[in-house]
């Protein structure tokens, strides 16, 4: 695969927020970066509260790209606008 390999957005969450690993749910204005991972075929993809230095693993994270890993950055943002606490969409949303 070549070209871009993080794709990074700010995201206002739903009610319900967005799902972490590290510290459950989070709300109000986000951060989302999305990073291909080494072996090509899985991304990672992280949270953070805006302009904060702490990133969090959106719960599910990492998930398979299918060859278009912009698609799964596109789906966890409509995730967490959704809310509800949003998790990493599975291949069925991308």
């Amino acid at each position: 695969m070549t070209g871009r390999r993080q794709w990074c957005d700010e995201v206002l969450a739903g009610p319900g927020g967005a799902m972490t690993d590290e510290v459950g749910v989070i709300t109000g204005p986000l951060t989302l970066r999305t990073t291909t991972l080494p072996d090509g075929g899985l991304v990672r993809i992280e949270v953070q509260y805006k302009d904060a230095e702490e990133w969090y693993t959106l719960t599910g994270s990492p998930v398979p790209h299918r060859g278009d890993p912009a698609a799964v950055h596109a789906a966890a943002l409509a995730a967490i606008r959704t809310g509800h606490a949003a998790e990493a969409p599975g291949p069925a949303t991308h």
